[in-house]
């Protein structure tokens, strides 16, 4: 592949915005890799598909596939060491971490912070983890057993309070710590009281995340009744705008539904102000690749929770398949080609430039 034509360290997001589709085989290789570390998980989140269906047989990635796909782009600018399981069940979490570091690439991962504790957190600011996203998904106990699952909400918030309070106390500056909510209609009202437990954790940063959902046959609450992405009653976004001046008033930065890493675009925004095609805005399979705990290749993150099968949006096998074969191969160019036409894959129909990456 020939190697991105921008000197280190670039902006991600000016990057991802800056490139064009014109080619179906990109003449660049990937800016950013989405390495699922693990499709294990110890929580039951009714807003996640791999809770009612095992997409593919338990695993962790394994140190000689995850060094065998980093070694092959030494320009990587930008790594996530998530998919649809939790990265800190990974013994070797840290290790994949430094090792990513150690070739100047930024590296960040969502966690739910059930095991955050002292013991991982050193571990991960010793390794040079750029961004920590804890999901906390709620503002009380009552409602994370609901969403998630499990009774952890308490044990979460002592361990990120924990964490924040090492960093403080000993100046570590990063891992920088974000907490983020699935917006839900089931959850919109809690939003401000969100915004004061993590203030009350000691986290300056806080992000509505986008709900992903199944058009047909939904799960749990990832239903699109559920949904406030443009279908935002005036009633919600009283929320949204009281979560925002508390979140001014506390000194914490907050953003809605891309807000992350696409400034300007919220939940309030239309379709109608938008594209009319807004799955052709997106830029990620032209910078961004993704492979499971398996060695799978996907177009994206986002995927595996719009549209149910593996087998219908798989691009190749990092197991068989040299990175470079994947990214210029068939089937990746097949789905650049739909991705622009007016019948887009269906695991992008309703996307966009609409997601934090």
């Amino acid at each position: 592949m020939q190697r991105v034509a921008t000197k280190r360290p670039i902006d991600p997001q000016r990057y991802f915005e800056s490139v064009t589709a014109d080619s179906e085989v990109p003449e660049h290789e990937p800016v950013c890799l989405y390495l699922e570390t693990t499709n294990r998980c110890n929580l039951l989140c009714t807003t996640c598909p791999r809770t009612y269906v095992e997409l593919e047989p338990p695993a962790d990635m394994s140190w000689e596939l995850f060094t065998a796909i980093v070694d092959q782009i030494p320009q990587l600018q930008r790594a996530v060491l998530h998919g649809v399981g939790e990265p800190m069940l990974v013994k070797h979490l840290p290790r994949m971490v430094r090792y990513l570091k150690d070739r100047g690439t930024y590296v960040l991962f969502n966690t739910n912070g059930t095991v955050l504790n002292e013991k991982n957190g050193r571990a991960l600011i010793a390794a040079g983890l750029d961004e920590l996203r804890v999901s906390f998904d709620a503002a009380n106990a009552k409602s994370y057993l609901a969403i998630r699952g499990k009774n952890y909400f308490n044990r979460i918030l002592k361990n990120v309070r924990a964490f924040r309070e090492l960093q403080e106390h000993e100046g570590h500056l990063k891992p920088r710590v974000s907490a983020w909510l699935t917006g839900l209609r089931e959850t919109i009202q809690e939003l401000s009281d969100f915004v004061r437990v993590a203030a009350e954790t000691g986290v300056k940063e806080v992000h509505l995340q986008r709900l992903v959902f199944f058009t047909d046959h939904a799960v749990g609450l990832a239903r699109p009744d559920q949904a406030l992405y443009e279908q935002l009653s005036a009633a919600d976004a009283v929320h949204v705008d009281r979560a925002a001046a508390l979140a001014h008033k506390l000194g914490i930065e907050f953003s809605a539904s891309g807000g992350a890493s696409e400034p300007g675009v919220s939940l309030k925004r239309s379709a109608d102000s938008g594209s009319p095609s807004p799955w052709s805005l997106c830029r990620r399979p032209w910078t961004v690749m993704y492979f499971t705990a398996n060695g799978r290749a996907l177009p994206c993150c986002i995927a595996p929770f719009s549209q149910r099968g593996y087998e219908n949006y798989t691009l190749g096998d990092a197991t068989q398949q040299s990175l470079r074969e994947i990214w210029t191969g068939a089937a990746y160019a097949q789905f650049r080609k739909a991705l622009k036409s007016n019948s887009p894959p269906e695991a992008c129909a309703s996307c966009g430039l609409r997601w934090s990456l």
